[in-house]
């Protein structure tokens, strides 16, 4: 049984009721004969009002851009019969003005003939839609064109998107990237720092901007700036990661540079301020080893005017005067060689030279010293040893500083070894030591000019530190090289010296040397009886300068006791309660600045209060203000005069001087 038509019509009502879309009918004319709640709802009419109206009256579309109107497909579907729908970006403008982004469909009504009876609209409303689809075109058209890598992965680390930055930044295009693994940027020097931040996505963690490596499709290796987000799906969990990765090569490379110049000019000042203190201490130095051997020389000279000296004291005097006349006049040339080789004035006598007879003549010269010492020397020549081409005498001078200086840091009952080689055209001369040795942080500067190891008041051998920077320079005028080689503290050392057969340079010696083989130093004192019944307390580690001050102090009528060390002197001045403490500054282990310290500290009962002069040859200003700070009541200057020494221990002792 065929429902009835009232029946039909109430079926369809409900079945319009219930569907979604706005769904509009008419019959042949365009007339609206149904209508739905929703297109009741977007279009602000009702159902009853607008029956039997056009539906031209009620559907008032517009284009969303130019705000024109938009004809109705109404007419050609009632025409032709076909289906339509409406353009893109139609506004619906509603009743009460409002509007709508919507697409549609019509289509016409049709009978088992074929014949359009009206035309049914099907329309919806998808504001909302057109929106996100907006801000979704806007959001691709900024990943587009950001100067910034955007680039999403999954939770596997495949690559899902890929912008145009991205293509420029690492030469990937969106075809050959999406798809592979994220890994394919990674840096060889970092093969697992990917992993870990997907392992950091995965519970949800954000990176920001994170400062690493990528490597390019040209293998080019890039310094980025990451920004890692996880993605989440609509229930929150974790699918996904993007990253915005920006180049950083250049600001890297700029930071890299302004750190280079900033360390250059870092090490330019520390080398300037090295360079200035080393010439203070050089200064210091060249002021100390010049006035030492003076000091005795004047000193022992004024000794002799006297004609109160014996027989025995004479001969000592005459050979102290000797010996320290030696040592400035080595001091002195030390210098002038150093100026010529700077200035290049210094030239080479190059003659036939045998090298053993240069290593014999030298032994002969420094066996006192090593003998002294009880220091074995032990020589292995090569028989084939030949004559080589050479300045006999400043090769002469290059071996006597490197014997002497392997005597001078050699400790008693040590033990030296010299061996000379012929090695093809060139005649290797090695010198090993079983002495205190060179520590690895000197071992580069040891052929430095004024560099030593030990500068201070408190080091143990004198010189200026110009013997070994001049043998560099003289070996290597002969086109020869020389070397240094050792373990370490109290290992000993080598030196090697590598010479041709043939010197390289021809020319005329301009300069000669003084033979200098022992160094001395003294201080010199006037005799004067007011020191009668006085106990003078001297201390000095050099033996001829403490035998000195004692023998002159003792015609003067005192009563001297001697010191060689801080800690002597110290238990004398507990022991003999002297009247006058007379020391000099530069000794080991303890100098003299540490002593008047020890002193000051005793009990005043037990000698803090002796009246005490430095008598040293540093002798510049702030020397003269530290020691007055450190203690003493006065400085004197080596060479010391024999008038300001005694008025200096007469006024410490608290009598008058005599005219």
């Amino acid at each position: 049984m065929e429902p009835r038509p009232a029946d039909a019509r109430d079926q369809l009502q409900v079945t319009l009721a219930n569907i979604h879309e706005g769904v509009i009918t008419t019959d042949e004319r365009g007339l609206v004969q149904l209508m739905n709640p929703v297109a009741e709802a977007l279009t602000g009419w009702s159902g009853a009002e607008v029956n039997g109206h056009p539906i031209d009256d009620i559907f008032n579309l517009i284009d969303e851009h130019s705000r024109e109107p938009v004809e109705n497909p109404f007419g050609r579907v009632l025409h032709e019969g076909v289906t339509l729908n409406l353009a893109n970006h139609t506004l619906l403008i509603g009743r009460d003005g409002s509007e709508r982004a919507i697409d549609d469909s019509a289509a016409p009504i049709k009978d088992a003939a074929g014949n359009v009876h009206g035309i049914v609209v099907v329309f919806r409303d998808v504001t909302d839609r057109r929106k996100a689809n907006e801000v979704n075109a806007r959001l691709a058209a900024l990943v587009e064109s950001s100067e910034d890598a955007i680039v999403s992965k999954n939770l596997e680390g495949i690559i899902t998107s890929w912008n145009s930055s991205a293509e420029r930044m690492f030469g990937y295009s969106a075809d050959e990237a999406i798809g592979r693994p994220i890994s394919m940027l990674a840096s060889s020097s970092r093969p697992h720092e990917m992993q870990e931040i997907l392992r950091r996505i995965r519970n949800g963690e954000r990176i920001d901007h994170f400062e690493t490596i990528r490597r390019r499709r040209d293998g080019v290796e890039i310094h980025v700036s990451l920004s890692i987000s996880p993605v989440r799906d609509e229930y929150g969990h974790v699918i996904g990661a993007s990253k915005i990765a920006r180049d950083i090569t250049q600001r890297i490379q700029a930071d890299q540079e302004r750190e280079a110049l900033l360390a250059s000019e870092r090490a330019a000042r520390s080398e300037a301020e090295r360079a200035n203190r080393m010439k203070d201490e050089f200064l210091a130095t060249v002021s100390h080893e010049i006035r030492t051997p003076l000091n005795a020389i004047l000193g022992w000279s004024q000794l002799l005017k006297t004609g109160k000296l014996d027989a025995a004291e004479l001969d000592e005097a005459l050979d102290i005067i000797e010996r320290n006349s030696r040592a400035q006049a080595r001091l002195i040339e030390d210098l002038l060689d150093m100026s010529r080789i700077m200035s290049g004035k210094l030239h080479l006598d190059i003659r036939p030279v045998d090298l053993r007879s240069i290593i014999e003549s030298v032994l002969v010269s420094l066996r006192p010293s090593a003998d002294a010492k009880e220091i074995a020397i032990e020589i292995e020549y090569d028989p084939s040893l030949p004559s080589l081409m050479a300045d006999g005498t400043r090769l002469q001078q290059i071996v006597w500083n490197i014997l002497s200086n392997a005597i001078k840091f050699t400790p008693e009952h040590g033990r030296i070894q010299v061996r000379a080689a012929r090695f093809g055209l060139k005649v290797e001369l090695v010198v090993t030591d079983s002495g205190q040795g060179i520590s690895a942080e000197f071992l580069p500067y040891v052929f430095d000019r004024f560099r030593q190891a030990d500068s201070s008041s408190h080091r143990q051998h004198a010189g200026l530190g110009l013997g070994l920077a001049i043998v560099k320079q003289l070996v290597e005028m002969h086109g020869g090289t020389i070397r240094a080689e050792s373990a370490g503290p109290n290992t000993g050392a080598t030196f090697r010296l590598i010479l041709p057969l043939s010197a390289r340079e021809n020319g005329h010696n301009s300069d000669s040397r003084l033979a200098a083989d022992r160094p001395a130093e003294s201080l010199l004192v006037e005799q004067s009886s007011v020191l009668s019944g006085l106990k003078i307390l001297v201390v000095d580690d050099d033996p001829d300068s403490r035998q000195l001050i004692a023998r002159v102090l003792k015609h003067g009528g005192a009563d001297v006791v001697e010191a060689s060390s801080a800690d002597a002197a110290v238990e004398s001045v507990v022991r003999d309660r002297p009247n006058v403490l007379l020391s000099d500054i530069g000794m080991p282990q303890q100098d003299g600045y540490d002593l008047i310290q020890r002193v000051r500290s005793l009990p005043r009962d037990a000698g803090a209060t002796i009246p005490a002069a430095a008598l040293t040859a540093m002798a510049r200003l702030e020397d003269r203000v530290r020691a007055l700070r450190a203690g003493f009541q006065s400085h004197i200057a080596k060479p010391i005069d024999a008038a300001e020494l005694l008025a200096t221990v007469t006024s410490l002792a608290g009598r008058t001087a005599p005219s």
